[in-house]
């Protein structure tokens, strides 16, 4: 039972460095274009290369 008063304060440490990280990841811009590598995968820009 008295490990819990050590357990306890390292996972809100943890709970929180992640919270901050992603709070960094927010603001820097890590998540302004979540579709667009999705999406441009499926264009074909390498065919008109083909043409020539």
């Amino acid at each position: 039972m008295s490990v819990l008063i050590y357990l306890i304060p390292i996972a809100l440490f943890m709970g929180g460095l992640g919270l901050a990280a992603f709070l960094w990841a927010l603001k820097s811009g890590q998540f302004d274009d979540p579709e667009g590598a999705a999406e441009r995968i499926l264009l074909d820009d390498d065919l008109e290369e083909q043409d020539d």
